[in-house]
């Protein structure tokens, strides 16, 4: 196999971590895996169903401003990915329940980690965003009282 080619069209393992081969292939399963593991509800969902198994209504009510069918969609796309297993147990009233599979345990210890870190940094990231949108404040003043003679604002520079 030359250098560069790919076993499969979608197959772009042993990429090593160049960010620009996710971007670069539009049928890369890196990329798909990545925007639908980071997505906010499922980054949610993982993390509450590494407590314990849990039923379609508990997991509405657990994950704030979700709806039912954002709530059904997502545990299909994680089922479907290998990270969430559905069990449909045979009584009156139908009772599903959901469950990490191992892999999606696998997949908590990496989001519980970058839950780690953003609680250790949000201090410093208020800080920045405060510091950006004060710098942006005075830009728009300094613009405003310059005229706006139709020029578009430099970029904020630290």
């Amino acid at each position: 196999m030359e250098d560069g080619t790919f076993r499969t069209p979608s197959d772009c393992r042993d990429t090593g971590f160049d960010v620009r081969n996710w971007d670069v292939r539009e049928d890369c399963e890196v990329r798909q895996i990545l925007d639908r593991i980071a997505d906010k509800w499922s980054l949610l969902i993982i993390a509450l169903l590494d407590e314990r198994s849990m039923r379609f209504t508990e997991l509405r009510r657990e994950v704030d401003g979700i709806s039912q069918r954002m709530l059904a969609r997502t545990l299909r796309h994680l089922e479907r990915d290998g990270l969430v297993e559905r069990t449909v147990h045979p009584v009156v009233p139908p009772r599903v329940d959901y469950a990490l599979t191992p892999l999606g345990a696998s997949l908590h210890s990496t989001i519980k980690a970058l839950v780690d870190w953003t609680e250790r940094h949000q201090a410093e990231i208020i800080a920045a965003r405060d510091a950006y949108d004060a710098r942006a404040a005075s830009a728009e003043t300094s613009s405003a009282d310059a005229g706006a003679g139709g020029a578009e604002a430099a970029p904020i520079g630290r």
